[in-house]
């Protein structure tokens, strides 16, 4: 038997006959652990500039700002590697691996272009997108300085984000796991090197988490190329309609990760305009509540996301029932992370917020954020579980449209309304709100359409099957 039908029955076995529980639970562990030390990962620098000897709080608001535009390039990676994952898993439910290979080299090709664009577009754009995003003041010098080495890296960072979703969609949930591990064990080595070895300060930050990441492409790359690998990346087989679904496909997650960019742009620059003189200190406080938040959304968007595959592989192979009770294995693990996380979030940010910061007063003021933002996180579990299984499935319009009604429909027009009337603080209530609202209505929509969404492939499936059955007879009387 040739290497790529041993790898084939693999996953086959995998995916499609091992119990949906078993599946979604060897997707998901290694998918939230990985985004587990991606909040490592990401907040590390923030833990580091925090204590930073007189500069602390003012350095660390400076980074918190630079935030939303660090998750906004990485979401273009997501966008790409989101886009194609579940293409790729459905073509490999189909037994198409020669489809699923065509959607991975598109899907690099992708990538490349949209890293030489954006590294470009940040590094023009950098100073009046960080006074966008609400720089100001003493914080400003730090922001600029971040942004300016970070834009550097642009590429790996993209690259990572996006050929990892491929290395998941395959079902190889531990190597995913590893890419993230790689970069961030690495961050968290080089961070005190560069920031207190070398005296970087903000700077050394930065560019340690561009090595971090440098180290994390190449071990994607490295992994997609090697006999590992079902579906591996190749060069040629372009496509302007296979890169247009990648694109539509991958609406909806990289909407969900750049709205959040512009809703961190909205408190920010409400924090910034209705603060006064406590501007700083709330960008601060928001910063620390908002790298918390990272700890619930991040590994909640793991067991949502990385779990796709199941969902994608056995609608591709026309098997509702599994498609059902994957989708019901993943709903229930994200209702448990979700109400570990609401306990943790009222009993013990403390210690959490402690991490950052020695400042009683900035202690005080992010735990209270943290408590506010965190009040409807267990009905979330609905959004992201359900929202990211339309996506799976192949229905990204309906999964883009729930996730635009939550995030700016919702929540952006909360942010900006609450506070004319209630000071800046009261733009932290338009999280939980929101959360509430959104989930409801995605749950709805969910369950009115998902009967229809697998009748549809069962349908189509059954006519293809009659077409190509059709087509053997008439070869046989023609022979």
């Amino acid at each position: 038997m040739k290497h790529s039908e041993k790898n084939t029955a693999a996953t086959e076995n995998y995916l499609g006959t091992d119990s949906p529980f078993r599946v979604v639970l060897r997707l998901a562990i290694p998918s939230m652990l990985a985004q587990f030390v991606n909040v490592l990962y990401s907040i590390v620098d923030r833990i580091y500039i925090g204590h930073m000897e007189g500069v602390g709080t003012t350095a660390l608001a400076g980074v918190g700002i630079c935030g939303p535009l660090v998750t906004l390039i990485s979401s273009f990676g997501t966008w790409v590697g989101l886009g194609g994952a579940p293409a790729l898993s459905i073509k490999m439910g189909e037994k198409d691996l020669a489809g699923a290979k065509k959607i991975l080299s598109n899907g690099m090709l992708l990538l490349a272009v949209l890293s030489v664009l954006l590294t470009a577009a940040v590094f023009a754009f950098r100073a009046p997108l960080l006074r966008l995003f609400g720089a100001g003041g003493d914080s400003a010098g730090y922001a600029l300085e971040y942004l300016s080495w970070y834009a550097a890296g642009t590429v790996f960072a993209v690259i990572t984000t996006g050929l990892n979703a491929y290395i998941v969609g395959q079902g190889h949930g531990k190597a995913g796991m590893a890419t993230v591990c790689i970069g961030a064990v690495a961050n968290i080595a080089l961070d005190p090197v560069f920031i207190y070895g070398l005296d970087m300060g903000v700077a050394g930050a930065a560019l340690a988490t561009v090595l971090s990441q440098a180290l994390s492409a190449l071990f994607t790359v490295l992994f997609l190329v090697s006999r590992k690998a079902e579906v591996r990346l190749s060069l040629g087989g372009y496509d302007k309609k296979i890169m247009l679904r990648i694109l539509g496909l991958g609406l909806s997650p990289f909407l969900i990760i750049a709205t959040d960019s512009v809703m961190l742009l909205a408190l920010n620059a409400v924090l910034r305009n209705y603060g006064g003189e406590r501007a700083d200190e709330l960008i601060s406080a928001a910063t620390i509540m908002l790298s918390f938040m990272q700890i619930v959304t991040l590994p909640l968007g793991g067991i949502s996301g990385g779990t796709q595959p199941a969902l994608s592989y056995n609608y591709g192979a026309n098997n509702p029932t599994r498609v059902r009770q994957c989708e019901k294995a993943v709903l229930g693990m994200c209702l448990v992370y979700t109400v570990i996380l609401f306990l943790i979030a009222r009993f013990a940010a403390g210690g959490v917020v402690s991490v950052f910061t020695t400042d009683p007063a900035l202690k005080t003021e992010s735990i209270r954020f943290i408590h506010i933002y965190t009040l409807m996180i267990i009905p979330l579990a609905f959004q992201y579980a359900l929202v990211d299984g339309l996506t799976a499935l192949g229905i990204a319009p309906v999964a883009v449209s729930l996730s635009m009604f939550r995030k700016l429909v919702l929540m952006l027009t909360l942010t900006l309304v609450l506070p004319r009337f209630f000071g800046a603080e009261a733009a932290f209530w338009a999280e939980p709100v929101s959360d509430l609202v959104g989930s409801a209505v995605s749950t709805a929509v969910f369950f009115a359409l998902i009967n229809k969404i697998l009748k549809k492939r069962d349908l189509a499936v059954r006519r293809q099957k009659a077409e190509a059955e059709m087509t053997e007879k008439m070869k046989g009387k023609l022979g």
